[in-house]
């Protein structure tokens, strides 16, 4: 089966964890929290990247130069991918140095790192030397600064609080994720890096949107929810909002060769919405057992609240959607799970809310 986490010459996964396994059981474990030095080796991220010109052929054998570079990795000349003439890519060295300031602080440590789809995506993750926010008796959420990139120019610089349950391990998401322009400054300003307040400051900014969000945490923990909500609110949240206009009417079906005729076989053609209703249908059984029996739903006042059916959708997201355990931590960190995990919490407060 092909694997998305990028593995080394010595058959070890480009990646290191510090403290427990990780949920998702790769790469290699430190002892210690690393510095950024020895977190960039153990991650298997000491590599730049530089971009060449492109060219193809043209009708009397001359080379014509096309508008995109190749991005192409230092260490073994692989190519990660193309991008247009404007892209400039930001190093793996930079990524790190971003945490800087916060580490050396003594504000947070170096977590997890490492790189997937050949080395064209790479992450770092940052735990806060905070205590976890407590949910119910038992039930802590971690709080983590998650910075995510790529290398082919496919996805953006992402740079964004991760809170992470404890008890399972899932990816939860902020319910105010807008702390980007915060972080940001910390790789612009450069005196932050000498000035310890203002490191604190922004740590501590980013630690009350953290219990901000904790306090969401909490009201979904005090409202009930039976299995017709968590029905509607399965199919509200893995059916992606229409575009455009607005509307919710699926586009026309299609038909044999465009000329009106009905499937050959006699059936219905299949629509946007039918494949949906029937994606739902899937994914339905699979949060339904882990909102009864999913980890931590032993957890007094977990089973048959909102935050249990939150925590059976992500846990869905973070150890059962995609094939791998790498499929489902690139789907995490750069796919497509990140806006159903925020669509998922928003849901969940506008529907028990209305309890």
């Amino acid at each position: 089966m092909a694997h998305d986490l990028e593995i080394g010459e010595d058959g070890q996964a480009k990646m290191f964890y510090v403290g427990d396994v990780p949920w998702h059981g790769l790469g290699t474990k430190l002892e210690a929290p690393p510095t950024s030095e020895e977190a960039i080796k153990a991650a298997g991220l000491d590599w730049t990247v530089m971009t060449a010109p492109l060219f193809m052929d043209g009708p009397d054998g001359a080379k014509i130069a096309v508008p995109r570079r190749a991005v192409i990795r230092s260490t073994d000349r692989r190519l990660l991918g193309t991008v247009g003439e404007e892209w400039h890519p930001l190093q793996n060295l930079e990524a790190f140095k971003f945490f800087d300031p916060i580490v050396k602080a003594g504000e947070a440590f170096y977590h997890t790192a490492g790189s997937l789809k050949e080395g064209s995506r790479v992450w770092v993750l940052a735990k806060l030397n905070r205590d976890p926010m407590v949910i119910l008796p038992g039930d802590e959420v971690e709080k983590f600064i998650l910075i995510s990139n790529s290398h082919d120019g496919s996805l953006a610089l992402r740079i964004g609080f991760t809170p992470i349950r404890v008890v399972c391990q899932n990816t939860l998401t902020q319910a105010h994720d807008d702390g980007r322009s915060m972080l940001v400054k910390i790789r612009h300003t450069a005196k932050v890096a000498d000035n310890l307040e203002a490191m604190r400051e922004v740590v501590n900014a980013a630690n009350a949107r953290f219990e901000a969000t904790a306090e969401q945490y909490r009201l979904l923990a005090q409202r009930d929810i039976d299995e017709e909500d968590l029905a509607k609110y399965v199919k509200l949240v893995f059916t992606p909002p229409k575009g455009g206009s607005g509307g919710s009417t699926p586009p026309p079906a299609p038909t044999n060769g465009g000329n009106g005729a009905p499937p050959a076989d006699g059936g219905p053609a299949p629509t946007e919405a039918a494949s949906e209703e029937a994606s739902c249908k899937r994914i339905l059984p699979k949060v339904q057992e882990l909102f009864a029996k999913g980890r931590g739903t032993e957890i007094p006042g977990v089973r048959g609240t909102w935050w249990g059916a939150y925590n059976a959708v992500t846990e869905y997201l973070t150890h059962q959607r995609g094939k791998t355990a790498d499929a489902r931590l690139d789907n995490l960190w750069f796919g497509d799970s990140v806006n159903i995990n925020r669509r998922a919490l928003d849901i969940a407060t506008r529907l028990s809310d209305q309890n």
